[in-house]
């Protein structure tokens, strides 16, 4: 597998890209959560790491008894995780985490490249991101390439939920993907725990 490659598709289609892919997968806690697809991943990466216990209003204070936050209510539409901003390089990361998940087990089967198709189609992704994608299916970047660009622990960790939404590991080596993933990030095993008790919520 090659190292993460620094081009890629521009002026946010990496963050619609991941948005899109994260939306056909909803399951578990994702199914009924109304948040869109970045600020989904962004909800689990947090309660993961904090080790909040699921909460459908996805506020990360809702259970802390000692939150003395008094700020405005949001507006409505908002989530309590629109704050937290996924740039576009982060989000080209997310989505090649997402690719190298796909293909973890060896293929892209028919179901995963309708999927990333309908997800290109979302988007409105044009021609540069389709052969920036297409590259990146023929040559994903290794676990070590993708967790070397994550500068702390809460990027590290929506990296991580980012490809965990994009597969149903029901494989070994998908299995063995996401763990060793995780390792490279340096996440606990709680962390990962926490995120399957969300899923499976």
């Amino acid at each position: 597998m090659s190292e993460v490659q620094q081009a890629g598709p521009g002026d946010s289609a990496a963050r619609s890209m991941v948005d899109a892919l994260v939306r056909t997968r909803r399951t578990g806690l994702a199914a009924t959560a109304a948040l869109g697809g970045l600020a989904l991943v962004a909800a689990l990466a947090t309660k993961a790491l904090r080790g909040a216990p699921a909460a459908q209003s996805g506020d990360p204070k809702a259970s802390d008894p000692k939150s003395t936050d008094t700020k405005a209510p949001a507006p409505p539409g908002a989530t309590p995780f629109d704050h937290i901003a996924v740039a576009e390089d982060e989000a080209r990361i997310m989505l090649r985490a997402m690719v190298a998940a796909t293909l973890a087990d060896g293929l892209v089967d028919a179901g995963e490249r309708k999927r990333l198709d309908d997800a290109l189609s979302a988007a409105s992704i044009e021609a540069d991101g389709r052969r920036w994608l297409e590259a990146e299916l023929a040559d994903p970047a290794d676990v070590d390439a993708i967790a070397e660009r994550a500068t702390n622990p809460e990027q590290a960790a929506r990296i991580y939920a980012a490809a965990r939404l994009a597969i149903d590991p029901d494989t070994l080596q998908e299995r063995k993907f996401l763990q060793d993933l995780a390792e490279a990030l340096d996440l606990p095993v709680e962390a990962t725990e926490r995120l399957e008790a969300e899923l499976a919520a």
